[in-house]
């Protein structure tokens, strides 16, 4: 996908909110520190990346939405109706998005890594779960999670129930809530950073943005490309943020 960038605009990046956790007090500050954020990039804001996690737990059923966070999607579409584009990815705690983004929001969802070419530059942006070698443990659970036969079997589930079990399952079990994530390995043990070097071998990427890993870091991959880990808005509450030249990793 090509975007031209304007040069008064900007792209924005994020990820990793996990609304909803420890408990609804807790969030509910953490909700209005980034709704407050967005509200202040919709100045010069062209596009805006929000790359996945943005709830701790996500459940789509046909007629039914998770109840709460109301300020973060009412902003969400606010800034769509100012005419900034959003893109969403899906990670690992909201595997199960249907199409309430899409139809409700017009944010399109994307369920795996995208190239986009900004203002000639390279980008290739994702969430980031269950790339490059390792995490075999968490690669059979995806698959699990992600079979259509399973998200068919767990509709039938009566939402107060579903949702109730889908929370405990998000914060109790540590193949979804990702808690060794939040450790840094150094650079050379860094599997994200594994994935990159690889897709350098068949194509060049200027830039490559996931999140994830709740960890900002900037890694150069070699003198041409970069490695950027938009940090989390539990600890860090970090964004990368692209002006047509320069992509940084900032603090909100």
């Amino acid at each position: 996908m090509i975007i031209s960038l304007p040069a008064d605009k900007k792209v924005y990046v994020a990820s990793d909110q996990h609304l909803g956790i420890p408990n609804h007090k807790d969030s509910l500050v953490r909700e209005k520190k980034f709704v407050a954020w967005l509200d202040t990039v919709k100045q010069d804001a062209h596009t805006i990346f929000l790359l996945g996690d943005l709830f701790d737990f996500w459940f789509e059923y046909k007629t039914v939405v998770p109840k709460g966070f109301v300020r973060v999607l009412g902003k969400l579409a606010e800034l769509k109706d100012h005419g900034i584009t959003i893109h969403f990815f899906v990670g690992n705690h909201d595997l199960w998005m249907r199409d309430y983004f899409e139809t409700e929001l017009g944010i399109p969802v994307y369920h795996k890594p995208k190239e986009f070419v900004i203002n000639d530059m390279v980008f290739l942006i994702g969430h980031g779960d269950g790339l490059g070698p390792g995490d075999k443990g968490y690669k059979r659970m995806k698959k699990v999670f992600t079979n259509p036969l399973s998200k068919w079997l767990y509709r039938w589930l009566h939402p107060d129930l579903g949702m109730k079990l889908g929370v405990y399952l998000s914060t109790k079990n540590k193949l979804i809530s990702g808690d060794e994530d939040a450790k840094f390995l150094g650079a050379e043990n860094e599997w994200l950073v594994h994935y990159c070097k690889r897709k350098l071998e068949s194509k060049h990427y200027d830039y490559f943005l996931f999140g994830h890993r709740h960890l900002p870091m900037t890694i150069q991959l070699n003198e041409k490309s970069t490695y950027i880990n938009t940090g989390d808005w539990i600890t860090h509450f970090t964004y990368v943020v692209f002006d047509g030249k320069i992509t940084e990793l900032r603090n909100a």
